[in-house]
């Protein structure tokens, strides 16, 4: 298992963190991904380190940007 934590930018509310965590969980081999609001930190646990551009990728469709 691997945890990587990444800063989104742009989060305001429970609904913005439950689109990030939505769209980070559909990446292949992701087991856990939790938001804290308050700092914009993501903390994603998976199988295998995933691609940077996979990550922003996800966060860019749930209508945010990586830090």
């Amino acid at each position: 298992m691997t945890t990587s934590t990444y800063t989104v930018v742009g989060m305001t509310c429970d609904h913005c963190a439950g689109s990030v965590r939505a769209e980070i969980g559909r990446l292949d081999g992701v087991s856990g991904v939790e938001v804290d609001l308050a700092t914009g930190n993501v903390g994603v646990t998976s199988a295998a380190p995933l691609r940077d551009d996979d990550v922003k990728a996800a966060v860019e469709e749930a209508g945010y940007q990586l830090a």
